[in-house]
């Protein structure tokens, strides 16, 4: 019997929701059936996270019917969401960074003794157990803040599927974690999926889908484009559904729609517009030399934890240096502050925007001008007109999607909230810009269009320094790539050496050595 044959667990019928300006959805029903992993992809803003809010009673649908096990439901909260069996996954983790890896893990079901005190034994055994099963290793008594990125996820995940879940919502669910952590995850939704429980999948890398997903669901601009299995799809079809276009026009555009090979002779000679010079942070950064030309792209590889974050957070001055030297232009960069670097030219976009980016309170075009502020300043005075000067050209330069400039930031979609990042750094005329996993977490179509605004802003001269996970991201945007392990610059790649193969090879050869 084909899993589609069950009845569904979970089921959107003609589900909509409005925003002030936005349809988000606009009559989508999909179904989730028991023991099957169903992918949910799409553009952003094409409606993903809200139908998911909508699943997890975070959002009431203005028109249409939810259904849950066969009735109608309505959760008017997520806590009614994950009583009921439905428990989300979110692409960032949503625990208490403060309170103990066990507590976090038990939250709300912590064992307890004869007069109902927390056996705190009793919750430290359990929670070393269960996660021992997802290949997590640590002092659960320890605070989760202790715990890195992936490990975070990892219990957030144990925590989900622990709750006696019948629906499994992962939205993300790899983008923080390594390779060995990514096969613990498999491994957990073909359990998952033999114990009979529905996985909604929602993920832009497609290898990933293809692997683990059944069945999958295309939304865009706030409708479903389409449903069926994905074994039959092929992957051309896939993307020129989210994206909207005829097969002929992906073919000719490609998958991220822009080449950057270049020749080293055309970057050879330039003076650096940054340099780093032996960058050393005790049991972080090991001796790191970085530079990069004027209309240069520079790309640094490595696995999670290798140090490419540290190495740009240290460029401009986001993180204290036991030794080192920063150089822009030629000129030592004194001060050791992000604002000595961004006065001096130097920005970056952080790879983490909501904890780090944007400021979710504030409108778009309050979060593009807001960098910019001092040099649009005529005698300590912004006129409002210089502003909406400069947020229209990046607006529509970036082509960044919202109902008006004065819509909150937070109401954005994931790749629409990177682009008003990036319009806030160009507003400033930066000289160099250090781009920390700028695709992270964003869809194809929106991969496509950030790749090729770097290619567009190295032609205009300026520098780039290309932090990203995903080597072929790398290897097509880069004129260069240095590769880090453990702190350390272990190779430099150049020319016709820029090749995935030989990125692997370098750290294999390392780890090897």
């Amino acid at each position: 019997m084909r899993r589609t044959d069950l009845e569904a667990v979970l089921e959107a019928k003609g589900i909509s929701k409005r925003f002030p300006g936005v349809l988000a959805l606009d009559g989508v029903s999909l179904a989730l059936h028991p023991g099957e992993v169903h992918a949910l992809v799409g553009e952003n803003g094409a409606g993903k996270s809200t139908l998911i809010k909508v699943f997890t009673g975070v959002h009431r649908p203005d028109g249409g019917e939810l259904r849950y096990r066969g009735r109608p439901a309505a959760f008017g909260t997520p806590m009614a969401a994950q009583h009921a069996g439905i428990s989300t996954i979110y692409q960032e983790v949503n625990l208490v960074p403060m309170m103990s890896v066990a507590r976090n893990l038990l939250l709300g079901r912590e064992p307890r003794g004869r007069l109902g005190v927390i056996d705190a034994a009793a919750m430290y055994e359990e929670a070393a157990r269960v996660l021992a099963g997802y290949g997590v290793d640590t002092d659960v008594r320890r605070p989760l803040r202790d715990l890195g990125v992936g490990a975070q996820q990892m219990v957030a995940l144990a925590r989900a599927v622990s709750v006696d879940a019948r629906v499994v919502i992962m939205d993300e669910p790899t983008s923080s974690l390594e390779p060995r952590e990514v096969e613990t995850l498999f491994g957990v939704i073909g359990r998952l999926r033999e114990s009979g429980i529905a996985v909604m999948y929602v993920s832009h890398r497609l290898d990933e889908l293809y692997r683990v997903c059944d069945r999958v669901s295309v939304l865009r601009d706030g409708r479903l484009a389409h449903t069926g299995d994905l074994a039959g799809l092929d992957r051309l079809k896939l993307i020129s559904l989210m994206l909207g276009r005829d097969l002929g026009e992906v073919r000719t555009r490609g998958v991220t729609g822009f080449d950057r090979r270049r020749s080293a002779a055309s970057t050879a000679g330039s003076a650096p517009a940054v340099e780093a010079r032996g960058l050393t942070r005790r049991h972080v950064l090991d001796g790191v030399d970085v530079s990069v030309g004027p209309g240069e792209v520079v790309g640094l590889g490595g696995l999670l934890g290798a140090g490419r974050t540290e190495t740009a957070k240290a460029i401009v001055g986001a993180m204290p240096l036991d030794g080192g030297q920063v150089l822009v232009a030629g000129t030592p960069l004194r001060g050791g502050s992000t604002t000595a670097a961004i006065r001096a030219g130097v920005s970056l976009l952080p790879e983490d925007r909501k904890a780090e980016g944007i400021i979710p309170t504030l409108s778009v075009r309050e979060n593009i001008a807001l960098a910019a502020l001092p040099s649009l300043a005529r005698g300590g005075v912004v006129s409002d007109a210089r502003i909406d000067r400069v947020v229209e050209i990046f607006m529509r330069r970036l082509r960044i999607k919202a109902a008006s400039p004065d819509q909150l930031v937070s109401e954005l979609s994931g790749g629409n909230q990177q682009k008003v990042l990036l319009a806030r750094w160009l507003a400033v005329r930066p000289k160099v810009l250090l781009l920390d996993e700028p695709t992270r977490g964003i869809d194809v179509g929106a991969k496509a269009e950030v790749q090729a605004l770097i290619d567009e802003l190295a032609q205009e001269g300026l520098g780039v320094l290309l932090i990203s996970s995903d080597l072929e991201e790398l290897v097509e945007g880069a004129d260069r790539i240095l590769v880090l392990r453990e702190g350390a610059v272990v190779g430099e790649l150049s020319g016709d050496e820029v090749t995935e193969e030989r990125i692997m090879a370098t750290i294999a050869d390392q780890a090897d050595g």
